[in-house]
């Protein structure tokens, strides 16, 4: 396994994977565990939280929702609900302001993810991704559409980018912050995105450890595509 690790290290470009979905979906689980998996392989691992790391001026954000469509801070539990006002707020003029700090946003994970690759890390993983925001815009709109293709292009492609779908029935019960309208709204925009962008991995509503094994499977294919890509590089290279 260090030779495979060393392989990912003499390219300077580390494997970029990142989990989309509806909060709910389950991405915390499929996380923990893709991680272990992945550092059971003798691979070094990066964790990045997109709202921590990478959003810009996520405080002041955070604070105006707070401050004026009074939307309660924390996580929803079951048996604990959270009355989430933010991005299911959708107000015309909010639609504008997210385009302009989704693009922000965009430029600033191109930096982060830059430093991240720079880190001795052979795999990063972004928990959420630029996608996440994309999918919070009016994708039936044309200049919308073509707003999400621009930054699409602008940011590290994942070499992995996982959608967890959900049923919202289900992602309610784990996560109660938002109107269950809204998820069923939400759910539709993350498919239509994935259709935009071509090359999500979309993992269905299954039981844990079932999509455990998808996530891994997909995975594997991509750790084992660097591989060969590396080995061809390397062949190559002695042969000159």
């Amino acid at each position: 396994m260090k030779g495979r690790s060393s392989q990912l290290e003499a390219r300077g470009s580390p494997l970029l994977v990142s989990f989309s979905g509806l909060d709910g979906a389950g991405k915390s689980t499929q996380i923990a565990n893709l991680q272990a998996s992945i550092e059971r392989r003798g691979l070094r691992t990066r964790l990045l939280a997109f709202w921590d790391n990478v959003v810009v001026l996520s405080r002041y954000r955070e604070g105006f929702v707070h401050k004026v469509y009074g939307s309660e801070r924390g996580v929803g539990a079951p048996g604990q609900p959270v009355n989430r006002q933010d991005k299911n707020v959708r107000r015309w003029y909010l639609t504008i302001m997210r385009h302009g700090l989704y693009l922000l946003d965009a430029v600033h994970l191109t930096m982060v993810v830059g430093r991240a690759r720079r880190s001795g890390a052979d795999v990063i993983i972004m928990d959420r991704y630029i996608y996440d925001e994309l999918a919070n815009l009016p994708l039936t709109n044309f200049a919308t559409r073509l707003f999400v293709r621009v930054v699409s292009a602008l940011v590290p492609r994942p070499d992995v980018a996982y959608l967890l779908d959900v049923e919202p029935a289900q992602a309610v019960q784990r996560k109660p912050e938002y109107p269950i309208s809204f998820l069923y709204v939400s759910r539709r925009s993350y498919h239509q995105l994935a259709r935009m962008v071509g090359h999500m991995t979309v993992i269905p509503p299954l039981e844990i450890a079932d999509a455990m094994r998808e996530v891994e499977s997909a995975f594997a294919i991509a750790l084992y595509d660097r591989w060969q890509i590396a080995a061809s590089e390397q062949d190559r290279a002695q042969a000159a």
